[in-house]
């Protein structure tokens, strides 16, 4: 309220809406660069200078110590969507976003591996002195830098100290919401992490968080070059001028793999929603008497060693009825598979939905399925 307050009745100055957007990006990359990809996955090593500038960096955004932040993301990914994960996004986006921190937990968290941690002395030293450096870079910093320099200490506390504040922590707590919620699952849909590229405008690039939590080593939150991860551009400029080193990045034959296996999976959703001709080795099989005594009686045609009746394709046959009507009681193989005219992939699909019989004594099934329904048998089978 009391921000709320100062928010309605502060004039917002440009020079202090600019300072306002500095801060947060300064906040957002001591959490994005520091305590997320630096200090919980260790996915790049970084130089003093560089871990001192995100310690306070991240000391600013005011969401804990890294040594606290870090400890409770590892237990997050060792035990996402599970009763021992802080932000278990299945007990509803309420409790992921923000219910975790305001609830006493009904249960200890899980274990996690913090022995780095805890024998890493500028970490140590955040934890130790982490209110007072959330007093300085978090409340005074913003407010004094506008007040001294354009006379704006109070836009300064509202815009660039609280509301700032305000979005760093909303942005932050959608990661564990709204990017578990909704969005892409690109690369693997056994828990519930997506991609969300409005989190990702947000948060500086961590709203790819399927990939994320797939390769979570990775110090990229997205590989593509459209996706917005200004996160992974400043790890890698910090490359650059020798301030980090050793930036991991998950094997792309893998990453390959899991991008393929989620697309294999949206294809066999599809492919299950199609009608697909009479499994072979359920049909009928008829002599050769049969199918010409049938034939007299019903449009039949033999191609391949099926038997398929045609009378509800006679009028829609582009080259004519007539055509089709002159091989009813035949074997139309030749004429089918080039003689009169080579049918396309389609064609051969729409026969097999015609199928109603086998030849006693015809080829081999298997050489005779259409292109589709191979693939649909390959699938089944697999």
């Amino acid at each position: 309220m009391f921000g709320l307050y100062g928010l309605l009745t502060t004039p917002l100055k440009i020079k202090t809406f600019f300072w306002s957007v500095v801060m947060y990006i300064f906040s957002s990359l001591g959490i994005t660069a520091g305590y997320h990809r630096l200090w919980s996955h260790r996915s790049y090593n970084a130089s003093i200078p560089l871990q001192a500038f995100l310690l306070i960096a991240g000391a600013s955004a005011v969401q804990g110590s890294a040594y606290w932040w870090a400890r409770g993301h590892r237990v997050h990914h060792r035990y996402t969507d599970s009763e021992l994960d802080p932000y278990n996004a299945k007990r509803g986006i309420l409790w992921s976003h923000i219910g975790w921190m305001m609830v006493k937990p009904e249960r200890k968290l899980g274990m996690a591996d913090i022995s780095d941690l805890r024998k890493d002395p500028l970490i140590q030293w955040q934890h130790q002195y982490y209110f007072l450096l959330v007093v300085i870079f978090g409340y005074a910093l913003p407010s004094l830098i506008a007040g001294y320099f354009w006379n704006d200490y109070s836009g300064g506390f509202y815009y660039a100290s609280l509301l700032r504040m305000t979005i760093v922590h909303h942005g932050v707590f959608a990661v564990n919401s709204l990017a578990h919620h909704f969005g892409d699952q690109m690369y693997d849909d056994e828990l519930t992490p997506r991609d969300h590229f409005f989190v990702a405008l947000l948060t500086m690039g961590e709203g790819y968080h399927n990939f994320h939590h797939a390769f979570p080593m990775d110090y990229r939150n997205a590989i593509l070059w459209y996706q917005y991860d200004p996160t992974k551009w400043f790890i890698a400029v910090c490359k650059q001028i020798r301030l980090a080193s050793q930036l991991r990045v998950f094997p792309e034959n893998e990453i390959q793999k899991g991008s393929l296996n989620m697309e294999l999976k949206r294809l066999k959703k599809i492919q299950d929603r199609l009608r697909w001709p009479i499994d072979p080795e359920t049909l009928p099989i008829l002599s050769w008497e049969a199918f010409q005594e049938q034939s007299s009686s019903s449009a039949i045609v033999l191609v391949a060693g099926f038997i398929y009746d045609v009378s509800s394709f006679l009028d829609d046959h582009p080259g004519g009825p007539a055509i089709l009507r002159g091989y009813v009681g035949k074997d139309a193989t030749a004429a089918f598979s080039g003689g009169i005219y080579k049918h396309s992939n389609s064609a051969h699909n729409l026969l097999a939905m015609l199928r109603v019989a086998a030849l006693f004594g015809g080829i081999e099934h298997i050489k005779m399925y259409s292109p589709a329904e191979k693939i649909h048998i390959v699938e089944r089978t697999s």
